[in-house]
C-alpha cells in the first residue's frame, strides 16, 4: 500500500495512479469471492448446474475449505483496496467520477455470485411464490407452498410471514413470475431488481454531502464503495440496498425543497421495509423550515408553530398513506406485514444491546440462579424497547431547529433502533451509514468507520452462519479492524516494512537506516 502521491492524481491517468491500481485490486478480489462463493456461500442445497459441471467437489471437504479460502482472500483484497483508496479520496486525489466507475467495476463480478453470507435471497424468492400461487405472506410463511424455492429456505424462516412491505412481494412475485422455480435465474434476477438502490445512493449521496457540508467523493466511497455495503446489500442480495437508496435520495429531494416527491420516494422505501419511515418525521421538520424560511422571504410572518406542523405533517401523510395504498392494492394485500416485524427476534447474536445484556446476566448468574437465555433475553428485550421508543421520541423533538438538525436526528435515531432492537445483522449497519456519511468527519472519526465496517463484514461466515460465537473468528475480525482502521492514516500500520542500512559514507562513518 504505498502511500498517494501528487503524480499519481487525476492528471496522470486514474488507472496509472496509486488508486486506480486499488481499483483493480479491488476487482480482483471481487471476482475471487465470485468464483469462491460457488463452494462457500449460501449455496442451494442441491445444485444440479453445479453437478453437471463437475464442480460440486467444491462444496464439500478439502474443495468447501478451497473455497472459503478463496472467498476469504477476495474479502480482505476488497478491504484493503477500499482503505488504499480511501487514503486517495481524503488526499483530494480521486473524485467522484471515478469512484462512480470503481463501484461499477467492483459491483459487476459479484452480480454473478451465489448470494453471500445470507441466504435471504431464498426468503424473499418463496414469499414472492407465495403471492404469486395465491397466498397471503402475511397469514402463512414459505412451509404453505412446498417446492424448490422453499428447500432453499433457511429452517429459522420456512414458518415465518413476510416482514416486509408490499413492493418486496411484489418484487418476488414478478421474478417468481417471470423464472418460475429456477433458483439461479430468480436469485440474479432479484438481485438486479436491487440495483436501482446502489444507483439511488450514487446519485444522492454526493449532494446529501453537499447540502451538510460533507466531502462528496468522501460520502460515496465510505457509504457505497464500502465492502460491507457491496459484498452483503449487493453480494447478499438484501433488499437493504433498495430501502436505504429511496430513503437517502428522499431526504435529498426533501432537502432540495421537493417535499412531496421526497415523501413519496421515502414512502416506497418503506414499502420495500419498514425502517426507512424513521426519516418521514425528521422531513416534516426540514419543510416546516423552508416553510418559514420561504415565509420570511416574501417579507410575512410565518404562521405558528402548531398551524405549520399541522399542515405540512398533515400533508405529508397524506402523500404516503396514497403511495402506500397504491403499492398495497397492486400487492393484494394489507398491513400484516406490521405484526411479522416481531420475526426478526428469532435472530440471537451479541450484535444488539438487549442479547449483550441477556448474555452477560446468565453468564454471571446461572451458575447461582439457574437462569436460561431465552427467560432472561424477553426481559431484556422488552426494557430496550421501551426505552427505544422514549429515546426516539426525544431525539425527534430534539433534533428540529435546522436542516442539519433533522438529518443528524435521522442519524441518531436509526443507529439507537440497530443497537436496541431485538436483533442486529452485520447489513443493518448500512442504514446510519448511508446517512451518516454526508456529514464531514475528520480522519479519526473515519478510521474508526473504517474498522468497525471491517468488523461487521469478518464476522460472518461465507454461507450465513454466525462467527460471533467463535473466540478464534472474533479476534482474527478483531486485529483485522484494527489494521485497516489504522492502514487509512498510516501506510505501513505493522511496521512490517525492512529497514535496510544505507551505503557507509567515503569517511567511514555510522549506516543511516532508511525505511522502504
Amino acid at each position: 500500500m504505498s502511500a498517494p502521491t501528487a503524480e499519481s492524481g487525476p492528471r496522470a491517468g486514474f488507472l496509472r495512479s496509486d488508486a486506480g491500481h486499488a481499483a483493480i485490486l479491488g476487482v480482483v478480489g471481487a471476482v475471487m469471492i465470485t468464483f469462491g462463493s460457488f463452494g462457500s456461500g449460501a449455496v442451494r442445497r442441491r445444485d444440479p448446474l453445479l453437478e453437471s459441471m463437475y464442480l460440486s467437489w467444491l462444496r464439500f471437504g478439502h474443495g468447501l475449505i478451497l473455497s472459503g479460502v478463496i472467498v476469504w482472500i477476495g474479502v480482505l483484497l476488497m478491504i484493503a483496496a477500499w482503505v488504499r483508496i480511501g487514503r486517495n479520496v481524503r488526499a483530494g486525489l480521486v473524485d467522484v467520477h471515478e469512484l462512480r466507475w470503481v463501484i461499477v467495476a467492483q459491483t459487476a463480478p459479484l452480480l454473478l455470485s451465489v448470494p453471500l453470507f445470507s441466504r435471504d435471497a431464498y426468503s424473499y424468492l418463496a414469499q414472492g411464490a407465495l403471492l404469486r400461487d395465491g397466498f397471503d405472506p402475511y397469514a402463512v410463511g414459505p412451509v404453505a407452498n412446498p417446492g424448490v424455492l422453499l428447500d432453499n429456505v433457511s429452517n429459522v424462516w420456512t414458518t415465518t410471514t413476510a416482514p416486509y412491505g408490499p413492493v418486496s412481494l411484489l418484487l418476488g412475485q414478478g421474478i417468481t413470475t417471470v423464472t418460475g422455480d429456477n433458483v439461479i435465474a430468480g436469485t440474479m434476477l432479484l438481485r438486479l431488481t436491487m440495483l436501482p438502490g446502489l444507483a439511488l445512493m450514487m446519485w444522492a449521496l454526493p449532494k446529501l454531502a453537499r447540502h451538510l457540508g460533507g466531502d462528496p467523493a468522501t460520502a460515496l466511497w465510505l457509504a457505497v464503495l464500502n465492502p460491507l455495503v457491496l459484498i452483503h446489500l449487493v453480494g447478499g442480495v438484501h433488499n437493504e440496498l433498495l430501502m436505504v437508496g429511496l430513503m437517502v435520495a428522499g431526504i435529498v429531494l426533501a432537502l432540495e425543497r421537493r417535499h412531496v416527491a421526497g415523501i413519496a420516494v421515502i414512502a416506497l422505501g418503506v414499502a420495500v421495509k419498514a425502517m426507512a419511515g424513521i426519516a418521514l418525521p425528521f422531513v416534516v421538520w426540514i419543510w416546516m423550515i423552508h416553510e418559514r424560511e420561504k415565509a420570511r422571504s416574501q417579507g410575512r410572518e410565518p404562521a405558528s408553530g402548531p398551524l405549520l406542523f399541522a399542515r405540512t405533517a398533515g400533508t405529508g401523510i397524506g402523500v404516503f398513506a396514497a403511495v402506500f395504498a397504491v403499492c398495497s392494492l397492486v400487492a393484494g394485500v394489507g398491513l400484516g406485514w406490521l405484526t411479522a416485524l416481531q420475526g426478526s427476534a428469532k435472530i440471537i447474536n451479541w450484535l444488539s444491546v438487549p442479547t449483550i445484556l441477556a448474555h452477560v446476566v446468565t453468564v454471571t448468574t446461572s451458575w447461582a440462579t439457574g437462569l436460561r437465555l431465552g427467560p432472561v433475553l424477553e426481559v431484556t428485550r422488552a426494557i430496550c424497547a421501551l426505552v427505544m421508543v422514549a429515546a426516539l421520541a426525544a431525539i425527534w423533538w430534539h433534533f428540529r431547529k435546522t436542516e442539519r438538525q433533522a438529518v443528524l436526528g435521522i442519524l441518531v435515531a436509526l443507529v439507537v433502533i440497530v443497537l436496541l432492537s431485538p436483533a442486529a445483522l452485520p447489513w443493518y449497519y448500512s442504514w446510519p451509514l448511508a446517512v451518516a456519511a454526508g456529514f464531514a468527519m475528520s480522519t479519526t472519526t473515519l478510521a474508526v468507520l473504517v474498522g468497525l465496517s471491517t468488523w461487521l463484514m469478518l464476522v460472518f461466515q461465507p454461507d450465513g452462519s454466525i462467527g460471533l460465537y467463535s473466540l478464534p473468528h472474533v479476534l482474527l475480525a478483531t486485529f483485522a479492524a484494527v489494521v485497516a482502521g489504522r492502514s487509512l492514516v498510516a501506510v505501513d500500520p505493522l511496521r512490517l516494512r525492512a529497514v535496510r542500512p544505507s551505503n557507509t559514507d567515503s569517511a567511514g562513518g555510522t549506516l543511516a537506516a532508511s525505511r522502504d
